[in-house]
């Protein structure tokens, strides 16, 4: 048995014209009055700062995905990433899902979209997580007028097409990773990581012995 993996696809294009269209389509779901005035929220599971500070790419990543997703749209709204799911007392990357909307309410901004970015699939973190502890509860407490939440990706046709391309994609290709994958954090500390990555890294002649015998 030969391990390729599917490790990053921060930016292909089925991943960001899918969350183009559930948040055009959340998007038209507001009053045509202030339709204009609303502010897109990207949220992101969070990360302690100290794996950020290893040099962990997974930020930069999800800031891609971002990117290509309002330039997919024509940055026709305002927007920011934010960070979500903090758990303990140590440092975390943020700001805040749950202190930018308050904050965005104190500076007037009260049409705000939330967008569960980086996730492919509804559970806990945008069931409970954004739609009650966030849309609801704490909209209500700091008096938030229109509060919707874009759809997760789930089963969206233009998501699973996305996904079948990059299968297809990375068994033509013949490697077993992205080039990224063989790179560690510059200061990682984990040596399960490590050995993990040499596996992989490892796989790659198997793969060619197995591409040439079926040739």
């Amino acid at each position: 048995m030969v391990w390729s993996v599917i490790d990053r696809w921060p930016t292909h294009p089925g991943l960001v014209k899918a969350f183009a269209q559930v948040i055009e389509e959340e998007l038209a779901k507001f009053p045509d009055e202030v339709r204009d005035d609303v502010v897109i929220l990207f949220s992101a599971h969070s990360l302690p700062m100290k794996v950020v500070n290893r040099g962990d790419p997974y930020a930069a990543e999800v800031a891609a995905t971002v990117s290509s997703v309002m330039a997919e749209l024509g940055h026709t709204h305002p927007y920011r990433l934010v960070w979500q799911s903090k758990v303990g007392p140590l440092p975390w990357l943020g700001p805040q899902t749950d202190e930018v909307i308050e904050g965005l309410v104190k500076r007037g901004k009260k049409n705000l979209l939330l967008v569960p970015i980086a996730f492919t699939s509804d559970h806990i973190e945008t069931l409970f997580e954004l739609d009650i502890e966030y849309a609801t509860e704490l909209a209500n407490k700091v008096g938030v007028e229109n509060i919707r939440r874009a759809a997760a990706m789930n089963s969206n046709k233009i998501f699973i097409q996305g996904l079948a391309d990059i299968v297809k994609a990375h068994l033509d290709d013949g490697k077993v990773s992205s080039t990224q994958l063989s790179l560690r954090c510059p200061l990682c500390v984990n040596s399960t990581c490590a050995q993990t990555r040499q596996f992989i890294q490892g796989q790659q002649s198997a793969l060619d012995r197995l591409r040439s015998s079926a040739v």
